[in-house]
């Protein structure tokens, strides 16, 4: 039976999609990911087979070549852009007589290598393990399973009935200490909610240049390098704007096309910090020719984690690469929409600010609010909040609230207690508040 290598670095990379062959720009981004895993590439082969085969998911005659360049090159390890399943993995494994790893694996690996705090890795881990459980069939093949029949009874319980379980206590674990890390972060957004002081959360797609962009705004020191996920563990600093306001900045993990599930699941507390911000700078790399396909995946992630309806701000980085100058766009209530700036140089961050200051500017909302009878919990935050001008009963029991709150507290309320806008009566912007 095969025994499966611990180590190897020289890998083949197996370019192949469900559809049929990958686009050009997608094979470039897993050539990316390989080399940022440490991979040494030493051949690179393409698929072009339109429906998975059941058991190999490539078909016979490419696999025929696939085990040719094993021979040939002397690799160790086959890297596959396509999701495969356990058994895929494991078949593919034992003809092949090599590691065979998918995308999500390869990203998981990523991860592990770049975590640095304790919270980071309790979270790469607890990702791992999600995604071993489903495949410890692979680590196992060449130990003997319980059978049934005279004779032929093993003992009480298998090695792999062993690892199941303490696999299954140690993600219990995890999950303990990650909910206790995921507390003291809500312990702290809260009082941060308490005194008011907005937050600003970066994203982007992985290699957009959010750190550089965070190191300029705040002379933070974060790791940055020219590689795909660079750094995983969130930072968060203070920044001054222009007219005197306080923000806290939030830097976050970078996204990527068809992140696995597990990474999201584990990342969750972290990616809070995007979900519970009051704005959003989603960063751009204005360089890439890809950059709309990257905005919708960012978008699609954001979406995943309920933070689509947070207020946006796009903002273009490294002209500097394109010779293009620094520009600001504005909605038309006049506040910034998108801007246009280079982190590395410096060129356009004071529009950045002022767009980032105007949106957050206290400008107060007034209208009336219609609340059920089952929504009195909400009714008697607003009275606490000191938000309510009247109050009038409904037909159906309920109440007519008319409230004046500054607008970023207003969506913050909406947003906590899972209000639809929908319930806001003939709204009012009061634009002749003093901005903060």
């Amino acid at each position: 039976m095969f025994e499966r290598p611990q180590s190897g670095e020289k890998a083949i990379l197996l370019h192949a999609s469900p559809g049929g062959t990958p686009h050009l720009n997608e094979r470039e981004e897993f050539v990316e990911l390989a080399e940022s895993a440490g991979a040494v590439i030493v051949d690179q082969l393409v698929s072009s087979r339109r429906r998975p085969d059941s058991r190999y998911f490539i078909g016979k005659g490419k696999l025929d070549e696939v085990q040719k360049s094993l021979g040939r090159h002397g690799a160790e390890l086959i890297i596959s852009s396509a999701p495969l399943s356990p058994s895929q993995e494991r078949n593919l494994e034992k003809t092949l007589k090599c590691r065979v790893l998918d995308r999500a694996g390869l990203i998981l690996d990523i991860f592990a290598q770049r975590a640095r705090s304790f919270e980071g890795k309790l979270q790469v881990e607890l990702a791992q393990l999600r995604h071993l459980s489903t495949r410890l069939v692979r680590g196992w093949t060449h130990l003997e399973r319980q059978k049934g029949g005279i004779g032929l009874r093993g003992p009480g319980e298998t090695q792999l009935e062993t690892d199941r379980r303490l696999i299954g206590k140690r993600i219990r674990q995890l999950k303990e200490r990650l909910e206790q890390v995921d507390a003291r972060r809500t312990m702290n957004r809260r009082n941060r909610m308490r005194a008011e002081i907005p937050t600003v959360a970066l994203v982007g797609y992985t290699n957009a240049g959010k750190s550089t962009l965070f190191n300029t705004l705040t002379e933070a020191g974060v790791y940055v390098e020219d590689k795909l996920f660079a750094t995983l563990d969130p930072t968060v600093r203070k920044l001054e704007l222009p007219d005197n306001g306080e923000v806290i900045l939030a830097d976050t993990v970078g996204f990527v096309r068809d992140l696995p599930h597990e990474l999201i699941a584990a990342f969750r507390s972290t990616l809070q910090e995007a979900r519970e911000a009051d704005l959003i700078l989603h960063l751009i790399d204005a360089s890439d020719p890809n950059r709309w396909q990257r905005v919708r995946q960012v978008n699609a992630v954001l979406c995943e984690l309920e933070a689509d309806r947070v207020p946006q701000i796009r903002v273009y980085n490294k002209i500097d690469k394109l010779d293009r100058a620094p520009r600001l766009t504005n909605n038309q209530r006049g506040e910034g929409r998108a801007v246009w700036l280079s982190a590395a140089t410096g060129e356009g961050i004071p529009l950045l600010l002022d767009a980032v200051g105007r949106r957050l500017s206290r400008k107060k909302i007034r209208g009336t609010i219609r609340l059920e009878v089952s929504q009195g919990r909400q009714r008697a935050l607003l009275f606490d909040m000191g938000a309510v001008l009247q109050e009038t009963g409904a037909d159906d029991g309920g109440w007519l609230v008319e409230i004046e709150l500054e607008e970023h507290d207003f969506h913050r309320f909406m947003k906590r207690e899972k209000l639809s806008l929908n319930v806001l009566i003939e709204p009012q912007r009061d634009d002749s508040a003093v901005s903060a």
